[in-house]
């Protein structure tokens, strides 16, 4: 009897032993399945967000260029009146070529400001942040202030497009004179 027992004790050893390699092997498969599902489920979050992304640059693209478009089509009437202006000065018709100058510069600068564009303020004291001191001469005006402007600068909106270029009063001369 004790080998009988011996037996059957080994027996129910081994049949823990397979069921437990059975529940290991279970549950081994049960964790390969769930990641391949959840690198199945990255790879797509993976390709969803590379097509936003895409899709968003495309859109970006398309905005600049209808925006360009926008602009392009309004400086068009700009365009013909410049031509006209060109053609009077070729039959030397003075009073015309001035007109349509004026005409053309009127116009462009309207829609500049449709646009947002202003004038850079260069009346009063230099401002380093919107002026740009291409000289300084001895002046009767007070030190530091812009006496004379070069080239207009412009904003667009906050920004500064293209700083003033000014001459800017430096200190008086020794002689009193200007």
């Amino acid at each position: 009897m004790p080998d009988e027992a011996k037996d059957t004790s080994e027996e129910t050893l081994q049949q823990s032993v397979a069921k437990s390699d059975e529940a290991e092997v279970d549950e081994t498969e049960a964790l390969r399945v769930e990641n391949e599902d959840l690198i199945e489920t990255l790879q797509r979050l993976q390709a969803d967000f590379d097509n936003y992304r895409k899709r968003a640059a495309r859109d970006q693209d398309a905005l600049v260029a209808r925006a360009g478009e926008r602009v392009v089509k309004e400086l068009l009437p700009v365009l013909d009146d410049l031509e006209r202006a060109l053609e009077a000065a070729e039959r030397h018709e003075e009073a015309k070529l001035e007109e349509g100058v004026k005409l053309v510069h009127r116009q462009l600068e309207q829609l500049l400001e449709r646009e947002g564009l202003a004038p850079i303020e260069t009346d009063g004291k230099f401002d380093p942040h919107v002026h740009e001191a291409l000289l300084t001469q001895p002046s009767a005006a007070e030190e530091g202030s812009v006496i004379e402007v070069l080239q207009k600068g412009y904003r667009l909106g906050d920004r500064v497009l293209r700083p003033a270029r000014v001459v800017v009063a430096g200190p008086k001369d020794e002689d009193g004179d200007a």
